[in-house]
């Protein structure tokens, strides 16, 4: 007569557990992504006691030698208004951060300024400049 054995071990292998823990740490770097804005351009900001939170829609940068950048892409001032408004076309309002070094005369902010503005006469959307400053120390 043959004795069985009662209880037969499972060589099996779940990996629902496994499965919950990847997606919980894809949900995390995400949201921590989403939350770092790198500064891809290199300046020397402005500083201000002032803070003001937004989000933000599109980034222009205007670096120490005069040139303007939307994102990390170089575009000359003719180009501003039509680079501008490809960035914002399917947004109906935001908030348009302006990233200058502080050596910038304010001619620059002017062209930015004006270029928004046509945009919003143009489309009715009602985008807003803000200057990005540094915290004074």
């Amino acid at each position: 007569m043959a004795i069985k054995k009662q209880h037969k071990r499972s060589t099996e292998f779940s990996a629902a557990s496994m499965t919950d823990l990847v997606f919980l740490l894809l949900i995390f770097f995400i949201l921590v992504s989403t939350l770092v804005s790198p500064n891809a351009i290199k300046l020397l900001l402005p500083s201000s006691n002032s803070k003001t939170m937004a989000k933000q829609t599109t980034t222009i940068y205007i670096n120490e030698q005069l040139q303007f950048f939307i994102g990390e892409m170089p575009i000359s001032e003719t180009q501003l208004e039509s680079s501008l408004a490809q960035a914002l076309v399917n947004e109906t309002e935001g908030v348009v951060v302006i990233r200058a070094d502080k050596s910038v005369p304010i001619q620059y902010f002017v062209y930015i300024f004006d270029a928004l503005n046509s945009i919003n006469n143009k489309n009715g959307t009602k985008h807003k400049p803000i200057l990005a400053v540094s915290p004074k120390e």
